[in-house]
């Protein structure tokens, strides 16, 4: 069960140097470790052109701008390599107009396929670019840790020039240059941008070197590709990225991509309201299921075509791949399902599971899904066709407070690889080995149970107690100054006690969502949804005037084009 406890009052010393904002927006600030005015409003009013940091801080951008500009000089063939997800492909499409904003053309774009390919550089993709006569490589949200592959092209001759954000190893590619802010020696502030949010400095700094022709201000447009990314990329919505966020979803807003319009009209998304919900939960699955469906480049395309018959048509074909996808994932839940009521045993503290027909690319989705309905690790495995079968891939979700991570380290000795995060992580194993991957991981469970790593409860805060009288466009509208909400950046969690649900009601096709009512001082109805619940999950009874602890955050929904202020349910206790 959750826990829950209520966040600590602002200390009087910070209250005071926060006075000239309202006491919410002071608490919602100090939740988020704000306790300095200058630094509350680079917050809250963030400003593209002060709180953006100079791209040259970032190492080797002076010889990436000069090779870039010598490439555009001598007219040579460039080629673009981005990571297929909905970071890399954004980031792709960056470079990709800003190329043909200034008019040069003779670059091609490169996305591998996911489940053939996998991530980063091959030397297949490096020989097929040398044999089209590329003399310059810029890779996008990869490459950081491609040694062979690098090594490859620099024997074609091909210069390398290497645009990526993850953590690199000890040894560094043998690239021409290297942008990435978490790499040694790089004094660059913000070190938590995504790769979208990195080429976008290269971008930032070619334009700055004033030596190609640009209209001021012109890269702005380019920010709802930078802000896509950065929501979904689950990097910290804080600094830098705090402003790729706040004007990503401004340009989002408006933006006159024809691919995005088509795709926001046939979700039946209203642009001009468009909000970090609508592209997390609707967009970003639509470009990440182009990759795990194969067709990584449609995703590319729908977002970089000026063409709005081709737009709508990929709209379309996105969407029923999505749907495909949808379907696919269905049935190796309902596989998964099955399995587990077969087995006589009592279950085990790790779920171990898998197909050799399984995509290893969808068994995130999977994996989400089964850890949360089960409160316990669970690593699911498939196969991909390019490997000759001996190499079984997987992905893993933690399901309460286990490290997944800590959970492989325990059984690294029969992995080929594997990495993550406390929640959620990857692994790849010798088929030989896979049969005895679930007894090893629930020996190493208990192994670190023991030891105290693995199950750490922490209480989930609550950033404040409200009355249903609160529930008003009035307080919504100081919660909103703090969008977009996401990684570092929560939308505030609020706590209503003891209050009387007047009406309850399930809604949608399927009759899977949760509706309840309440009544305020004035006799005010006050909406309470939950999508995907039917309110079985919770610890109380869901009937009419029951009272009720309730859990949740301040929304404004504009279905049918209304606005609607209601509140979105997490718990109920």
């Amino acid at each position: 069960m959750k826990k829950y406890a209520l966040r600590d009052s602002v200390p009087q010393d910070v209250d005071e140097v926060l006075k000239i904002h309202h006491p919410l927006v002071r608490a919602l600030l100090y939740a988020r470790g704000i306790s300095d005015i200058d630094d509350s409003l680079r917050f809250l009013s963030p400003d593209y052109d002060k709180h953006l940091h100079d791209p040259y801080l970032l190492k080797d951008m002076d010889k990436v701008v000069k090779r870039i500009l010598k490439a555009i000089t001598e007219n040579e063939k460039i080629g673009i390599y981005s990571d297929y997800d909905a970071d890399g492909i954004p980031g792709a499409v960056v470079l990709h107009d800003f190329f043909k904003k200034i008019g040069y053309t003779n670059f091609v774009n490169y996305i591998p396929l996911r489940n053939e390919e996998g991530f980063g550089l091959n030397n297949e993709a490096i020989t097929n670019l040398h044999s089209q006569n590329i003399k310059l490589l810029i890779t996008i949200d990869c490459g950081i840790t491609d040694l062979e592959q690098v090594d490859l092209a620099n024997k074609y001759g091909i210069d390398v020039i290497i645009t990526d954000h993850h953590i690199p190893k000890e040894k560094l590619p043998k690239a021409f240059a290297i942008i990435n802010p978490k790499q040694k020696r790089c004094k660059y502030p913000e070190k938590m941008l995504c790769g979208a949010g990195v080429i976008f400095k290269v971008v930032q700094a070619l334009i700055n070197s004033k030596k190609i022709e640009w209209k001021d201000g012109q890269e702005k447009w380019l920010l709802d590709m930078v802000g896509l990314a950065t929501l979904s990329d689950m990097v910290p919505l804080t600094g830098e990225n705090r402003v790729f966020s706040f004007y990503g979803m401004k340009v989002l807003q408006k933006s006159p991509r024809v691919g995005l319009m088509k795709l926001f009209s046939l979700l039946n998304i209203n642009q001009n309201t468009v909000t970090e919900d609508d592209i997390a939960f609707m967009i970003t699955p639509r470009i990440n299921a182009a990759s795990r469906m194969g067709i990584p480049h449609d995703a590319f395309t729908l977002l970089s075509t000026t063409d709005e018959v081709e737009a709508g048509v990929l709209a379309e074909h996105l969407n029923n791949k999505n749907d495909e996808r949808k379907g696919v994932v269905g049935s190796m839940v309902r596989e998964i399902k099955k399995k587990i009521t077969d087995r006589d045993e009592e279950m085990k503290h790790v779920l171990v599971f898998g197909n050799p027909e399984w995509k290893p690319s969808l068994l995130g989705l999977v994996a989400n899904s089964f850890s949360d309905e089960h409160n316990r690790p669970v690593f699911f495995w498939g196969r991909e066709g390019s490997n000759g079968g001996t190499i079984i891939k997987g992905s893993c979700r933690a399901g309460g407070d286990t490290d997944v991570v800590c959970l492989m380290e325990k059984v690294k000795d029969i992995l080929v690889d594997y990495g993550g995060h406390k929640g959620a992580g990857g692994f790849s194993v010798l088929q030989e080995n896979i049969h005895t991957l679930e007894d090893r991981l629930n020996i190493a469970f208990l192994e670190i149970t023991f030891e105290g790593k693995a199950l750490v409860t922490t209480d989930i805060l609550i950033d404040k107690k409200l009355s249903l009288n609160d529930v008003n466009w009035d307080t919504y509208s100081l919660v909103e100054k703090f969008a977009p909400f996401g990684l570092d950046n929560p939308k505030p969690l609020f706590l209503f006690e003891n209050i009387k649900i007047s009406a309850v009601k399930l809604f949608g096709k399927e009759q899977n969502h949760l509706e309840l009512k309440f009544k305020n001082s004035k006799n005010s109805d006050i909406t309470a949804i939950a999508f995907f619940s039917t309110g079985e999950k919770f610890g109380v009874p869901i009937n009419v005037e029951n009272n009720i602890n309730l859990v949740a955050t301040l929304e404004k929904s504009n279905f049918r084009n209304f606005p609607e202020l209601r509140l979105r349910i997490v718990d109920i206790f």
